[in-house]
């Protein structure tokens, strides 16, 4: 299992998996092929049935050989003539019934696998997105599900073909001439020296091949994510650079991994008919001699091109296979990645029935990626229910850390945060999570219209309700003026509002929610004096007979909380109200005096 660090979150099985170097891990999809067992029954059947008539094929040949040319006779070419077709047609209505149930199941499993692995994504801990891009995540769900798309639509089912095909000719083989059998099996050994060595090549640039990739859209995605930085600052030529650089090393990787697969298919082709023309020396001298006739030389040369063809595809199948091989491997590791804030196995308290007071009891904290930093220090705190309580000190000095642990984003290494008396490690993370509205200094929006971001943190609220809790945040008035008012799409991340808009909206999202719990990070600080004072007013109305904590460097907004927090380093330097503590706090007095610029008198 999974421990307490970022770095090893991959499940043994996987970690083993990976040293194995083999197709094994394909058997990790077996869980999503199952649900379709009885589609995947039938596209085998129907493969079965197209390559036993493909074989009957050679008794198409040695008849037509046989008995059409060898006696002269049209009728004998007719019925020849008229069974090749035959078998032709019924190969057609096979393939197909066998093309679509594979291609169709190929899609529903690649389906099903993009949502698992999102499912599994959206529920992990934020601290494993720290060492993890999003680009990368993001290359695992669309690019390698759509790798196994293919796969198991097409290349699996061709191996499978072919398979069939290979057997079933070499036993037309055996029964045809032992001899001539054994002068084709005699190259298999040859075949399969480089299909082993290659293979594993192969399998190792692909792993490297979807990394890569990976990289390039991880890049790609920063860069366009921030396009107005990457211009302001005038490094457009920087960063066709550098994206050149990541393009250029996936290319060199990929070329590398279709050279071994070129090799791999040249050598097997060369080594197969060098056999099937030694083979047919020796059956044209059995037919020069009357050992053999020319239609069992005919349907021998048909099971031989059979085996050869089938051999060409199977080397050409597993290249694809060691590639599904790779992307298998990338899905299944972020599949077994353990959340580390787990849900309690017994049934959870319902965060509903506790009240609103928050305690944090001798709270120590460090951040995975930073062990040696202790971001809250041995803090304890209480918070009334219904008390506002606001969190002031230079940056640095834990305040965000303190509503990360109180959304239970991470787990505290020592003490505990109570709610109502209970610790939220014993409540459900969503049900805890749904008492509490986050207003963020960088409100995050989404590619939606207004009514649907707003409504982000309660789905359910009708369009009457959504345009109330905009006219409290004070942005009814430039919704309105957008072209389609509620209805305007906002672009990516609400790139087409200003900053103190985008704010407005964040904050009428977190009245719309209606919570029991109010965080609010300088939920003001993007905001014009006129704006800030009326958003100020809607937030007076929210915050009543609510638990609100307010992280603000502007400390005008806050002089009138019940309490004042001032932090420092991660522990809490003093507690009180603006008076109290600018007659008795060296730090306060030195916040509020850099920030109004003149000497504080207590």
């Amino acid at each position: 299992m999974a421990n307490q660090t970022a770095t090893d979150t991959v499940s043994a099985t996987s970690v083993s998996t990976r040293k194995s170097k083999n197709l094994t891990i394909l058997w990790e999809l077996i869980a999503f092929i199952r649900p379709y067992r009885w589609q995947v029954s039938a596209a085998l059947l129907a493969l079965v049935f197209t390559a036993s008539l493909t074989l009957s094929v050679g008794h198409g040949v040695r008849l037509l050989i046989d008995q059409g040319f060898a006696q002269q006779s049209l009728v004998e070419l007719g019925n020849a003539v008229q069974f090749l077709l035959l078998i032709t047609v019924l190969i057609a209505v096979g393939t197909f019934f066998r093309f679509y149930l594979v291609s169709s199941v190929g899609e529903r499993v690649s389906a099903d696998i993009r949502q698992a692995v999102f499912d599994h994504v959206i529920g992990l801990h934020p601290s494993y997105f720290e060492t993890h891009g999003s680009g990368e995540i993001m290359s695992r769900i669309t690019t390698d599900t759509s790798l196994l798309q293919n796969i198991i639509g097409s290349s699996f089912s061709m191996a499978m073909r072919s398979a069939l095909l290979c057997l079933g000719a070499i036993i037309m083989l055996f029964a045809t001439d032992i001899k001539l059998t054994l002068i084709v099996l005699a190259s298999v050994p040859f075949i399969l020296v480089p299909i082993l060595i290659y293979g594993r090549r192969v399998r190792v640039l692909s792993r490297q091949s979807q990394d890569s990739m990976a990289e390039v859209g991880s890049y790609a995605g920063e860069a366009i994510a921030n396009i107005k930085t990457v211009q302001s600052f005038a490094v457009e030529d920087h960063a066709k650079a550098a994206f050149g650089q990541e393009v250029e090393r996936a290319y060199h990787i990929g070329r590398e991994r279709v050279k071994q697969r070129a090799i791999l298919i040249s050598g097997v082709i060369v080594i197969v008919f060098s056999a099937i023309t030694g083979m047919l020396w020796v059956g044209g001298r059995d037919v020069i001699h009357g050992t053999m006739s020319a239609g069992d030389l005919g349907a021998f040369v048909f099971f031989a091109i059979m085996v050869a063809s089938s051999m060409a595809t199977l080397s050409e199948v597993l290249g694809e296979l060691q590639r599904a091989a790779g992307a298998t491997e990338r899905l299944v590791e972020l599949l077994h990645v353990q959340s580390h804030i787990r849900t309690p196995t017994t049934a959870p308290i319902n965060p509903q029935t506790l009240s609103n007071a928050i305690r944090f009891e001798a709270v120590h904290f460090h951040y995975p990626t930073r062990p040696h930093q202790a971001a809250i220090d041995t803090l304890s705190l209480y918070i009334q229910p219904g008390e506002v309580v606001a969190l002031v000190g230079p940056s640095g000095a834990g305040k965000t850390t303190v509503f990360e642990l109180l959304q239970r984003f991470y787990d505290p290494q020592s003490g505990a945060i109570m709610l109502g008396g209970q610790d939220i490690r014993t409540l459900s993370p969503q049900g805890l999570r749904q008492q509490m509205a986050l207003v963020p200094q960088q409100p995050a929006l989404f590619s939606d219209d207004v009514i649907g971001n707003i409504r982000y943190g309660k789905p359910a609220a009708s369009e009457q309700a959504v345009k109330e809790a905009a006219i409290q945040a004070h942005a009814d008035e430039f919704i309105q003026q957008l072209p389609e008012g509620y209805h305007s799409f906002l672009g990516e991340r609400g790139v087409r509002l200003s900053g103190g808009q985008r704010q407005r909206i964040a904050i009428a999202r977190a009245i719309l929610k209606d919570p029991r719990i109010l965080l609010l990070d300088e939920a003001t600080s993007a905001l014009d004096s006129e704006s800030e004072h009326a958003v100020q007013q809607g937030l007076a109305a929210l915050m009543r007979d609510r638990t609100t904590l307010i992280i603000a460097h502007r400390l005008s907004t806050i002089q009138h909380a019940d309490r004042i927090v001032v932090m420092d380093q991660g522990k809490l330097v003093d507690v009180g109200s603006h008076t109290d503590l600018l007659t008795r706090c060296p730090l306060y007095q030195r916040l509020v005096n850099r920030q109004f610029n003149e000497p504080v008198n207590p």
